[in-house]
């Protein structure tokens, strides 16, 4: 629209531009602004509309990401203290959150375990084994569908379960707890905990993972030498009922390493043998797993990561590849509807959309 065709944003205050162009919803969209000339791409970038959709759309990234790192360079997200934002870190922004919010899945999902690892102790395996708790449904082939630990004397009783998540990454924003009630004793009784606590983590030594998870596969031995913890929650109270119960997060968390583990604390119920069970029918965790181009390194203890875009990771180990290729093939997978032209400079990058397909 350069030249003598005619650019609304020359005829339109700044104002009223951004207020028409709020009302994008698709970061696909935003991209293909920035591409239709010079000036609007100026436009785009300059006034944070990569940032402002992203933490629209996905608003638990607001308060868990620090940087991107792209080419072995890190891209810091954080705004200059002083109010004053230069065009290069403004430029940085909107490719980062750019790349951020194409790697996400587009809705929250009540399907972020993958499987079920190992529990504290089950008191007949494989029958109560950990793997039932994966099961929404109570009843399966006419047996009771739950996982139970072994029975204790005292009430101060404390177990875990783990389980391994669909990625590496997931925005984690509500775990859900349903209590085993045993439906064929006259009482039925309920088997809750007093509390629970939830605890995100990965594997100590990565090269050994595949070989630690099929170890204790739904097994009764407990990981805890062998995992990292980088997030612990805080306390929440069980109610001894037949439902799912939800516990949500403060705020959204950003799980790393692929594993969460499920702390209950306290018996309430005697059985019928003066010992106190724990007995879980279901868990679902809700919330928004990364794409696997993303990888994070942990900064330190606190939880604090550095999230890297791999372009490789995104076509695969594609042998015939060139470095060219990889570079615009890691962008376009990133953005399906993103063409970067490769070996120019941030400021002679040439961003346009792909040709229409034939119908």
């Amino acid at each position: 629209m350069e030249g003598s065709s005619i650019d609304f944003l020359r005829l339109l205050n700044s104002d009223l531009s951004l207020k028409i162009l709020s009302i994008l919803d698709d970061p696909s969209d935003v991209v293909r602004v920035a591409s239709v000339s010079h000036t609007w791409r100026q436009f785009v970038i300059a006034s944070g509309f990569s940032k402002s959709l992203c933490l629209r759309l996905f608003p638990e990234t607001s308060s868990a990401i620090k940087a991107i790192e792209e080419n072995n360079v890190i891209e810091c997200l954080g705004f200059n203290t002083t109010g004053s934002v230069d065009v290069e870190q403004l430029k940085k922004n909107h490719r980062v959150y750019a790349f951020l919010a194409s790697g996400l899945a587009p809705s929250l999902t009540t399907d972020c375990i993958v499987e079920a690892i190992s529990a504290s102790s089950t008191d007949h395996f494989p029958e109560e084994n950990i793997r039932h708790t994966l099961e929404p449904r109570e009843i399966v082939d006419g047996m009771l569908s739950y996982w139970s630990s072994m029975g204790e004397s005292n009430p101060e009783m404390h177990e875990t379960l783990t389980f391994k998540l669909v990625s590496k990454l997931c925005f984690i924003t509500e775990i859900n707890i349903q209590p085993s009630q045993e439906l064929f004793e006259d009482d039925f009784p309920i088997f809750s905990a007093k509390a629970v606590q939830f605890r995100m983590g990965r594997v100590r030594e990565p090269q050994q993972e595949r070989f630690l998870l099929g170890d204790y596969k739904a097994g009764r031995r407990s990981i805890e030498d062998h995992v990292v913890w980088t997030y612990t929650s805080e306390k929440f109270p069980m109610v001894q009922e037949n439902r799912l119960q939800k516990f949500k997060l403060p705020e959204p968390v950003l799980a790393i390493g692929g594993l969460l583990q499920i702390e209950l604390f306290g018996g309430v119920q005697l059985d019928w043998d003066d010992l106190y069970y724990l007995c879980v029918s279901y868990v679902q965790v809700v919330g928004r797993p990364l794409t696997n181009e993303f990888v994070a390194d942990l900064i330190d203890n606190s939880g604090k990561c550095v999230l890297k875009y791999n372009r490789k990771e995104a076509i695969g180990n594609d042998s015939d590849a060139s470095e060219d290729d990889l570079a615009v093939l890691g962008v376009s997978c990133a953005f399906t509807d993103l063409v970067l032209s490769h070996n120019m400079s941030e400021d002679q990058c040439d961003i346009q959309e792909p040709p229409i397909p034939n119908q």
